[in-house]
């Protein structure tokens, strides 16, 4: 065939439509392949800020949320909890939470945002066992100095109603605080701060 009697308009217009199918084809591929390399809708949540209701919350009582897998306490203190906190500084290992387990906004005698409400990750930092939540003043197994708390049974450690950690026991340092904010009066919101309080 000459080159005569090619028609160049109508050769152009083929090459332009089977380019133009050729890249939706392309697309049609790498869409799904490039879509796959992001997180599925589950990782995502798992990362995701956590909120939780404070309202109905009674003084003393726990509640416990999950976070990254995490068990999340929150704890309304009552008086009589927060009160003892002061007097337990000569039995911890780091009463004034040197050792950076918790935002600086809850670097303070509490160790929380409102002194009323204390959260924190449910794990021990000796080996990761989760400490059991005993708040009674001087049960009989914990003995008469014991103001409130959690005991891990794993290896005894103790933790004291601002997750500060006794003297003497595996555990290292206090309970890790998570960052966390007050979205309103009822509801905080855990894995997520503003930056300060």
């Amino acid at each position: 065939m000459n080159a005569e009697g090619v028609d160049q308009k109508r050769r152009r217009v083929l090459v332009t439509a089977t380019s133009a199918v050729g890249a939706v084809g392309v697309g049609f591929v790498a869409v799904p392949f490039i879509s796959s390399m992001n997180p599925s809708a589950k990782a995502r949540a798992a990362g995701a800020p956590v909120q939780a209701d404070v309202s109905k919350l009674e003084p003393g009582a726990l509640l416990r949320v999950k976070y990254r897998g995490q068990p999340i306490w929150i704890v309304r203190r009552t008086d009589k909890m927060l009160e003892a906190l002061s007097t337990l500084d000569p039995k911890l290992v780091d009463p004034g939470s040197e050792v950076p387990q918790q935002p600086p906004y809850c670097a303070n005698p509490t160790r929380s945002i409102k002194p009323e409400y204390f959260v924190a990750i449910g794990i021990c930092t000796h080996l990761g066992c989760s400490p059991t939540y005993r708040p009674e003043f001087a049960p009989d197994d914990l003995g008469a100095d014991w103001k409130g708390g959690w005991f891990c049974p794993c290896h005894g450690s103790k933790f004291d109603l601002a997750g500060r950690v006794y003297k003497g026991v595996p555990a290292p340092t206090n309970l890790v605080i998570p960052k966390h904010q007050y979205v309103n009066e009822n509801t905080i919101l855990v894995g997520e701060d503003e930056g300060a309080a």
